[in-house]
């Protein structure tokens, strides 16, 4: 069973700059939480500070009721924290079979990743590097879900693939929340993850802007567009001013 992920006014730097400033949300045990925003707001940042990839400045992380923020990275996926970063992070040399077993939980076995991704068993044997890129990110998700989590991070599921197979995938997301757990998922395809999500934020400028129910946001989307506008004139402020230095 999944436990609720509670973020409580978290701030995360990258060197010396507050990229995530004062966050605070929770993505509930059994939800689809969705976090939108431009490029450059954050998300991905807080994302990094929740899973240990990179520390956290201030605030805290908990799983349930237990603090999480100052573990390291491997102790967070030991307590059920799993994180699909962008970029389908493979292992390419590794056979899909051997991808598979990095993760899997003692005990368990891949007869639920094979449920969900029926193209990957003919596949088994071959290395990920060989496989389409959809097929990559099936087995990015698959190796998450084979883990046993309690909590799901998800970074741009969607990054480089068409959007047919991202229409293929989000219903797997849904599917782990209604197994119990604790969604956060950073997509790009507003529409499509507003409409298998339960709550959203959207960020702009490392802080929260906007929130609601997914059904609330979607009556929203000029509010949404502009914060996306916001987030993008705040990002081409800031590179115009580090270049004229």
């Amino acid at each position: 069973m999944g436990s609720d992920l509670v973020i409580d006014s978290i701030t995360v730097k990258r060197g010396e700059l507050p990229v995530v400033r004062d966050v605070s949300l929770t993505a509930p045990a059994g939800k689809v939480t969705v976090l939108l925003g431009s490029n450059g707001a954050g998300k991905s940042t807080l994302l990094d500070g929740i899973s240990g990839v990179i520390p956290v400045a201030s605030g805290s992380v908990s799983l349930g009721d237990e603090p999480i923020q100052t573990l390291r990275r491997d102790r967070r996926a030991a307590k059920g924290l799993a994180y699909v970063e962008q970029g389908r992070t493979i292992f390419s040399n590794l056979t899909v079979q051997e991808n598979l077993a990095v993760a899997v939980k003692r005990g368990k076995n891949y007869d639920e990743a094979f449920e969900l991704f029926p193209e990957l068993k003919p596949r088994l044997r071959i290395t990920a590097q060989m496989l389409s890129g959809g097929e990559q990110q099936m087995l990015v998700l698959a190796r998450a879900l084979v883990s046993d989590p309690k909590v799901l991070l998800i970074d741009e599921m969607s990054q480089g693939l068409a959007p047919v197979i991202v229409k293929r995938l989000l219903p797997i997301v849904q599917t782990a929340a209604a197994k119990g757990i604790a969604v956060l998922l950073v997509e790009q395809f507003a529409h499509l993850a507003l409409g298998i999500g339960d709550r959203a934020s959207v960020m702009s400028v490392g802080t929260v802007v906007l929130e609601g129910t997914c059904t609330e946001l979607l009556g929203r989307m000029d509010d949404v567009r502009r914060a996306y506008l916001q987030g993008e004139s705040a990002a081409a402020d800031t590179e115009r001013i580090a270049q004229a230095g």
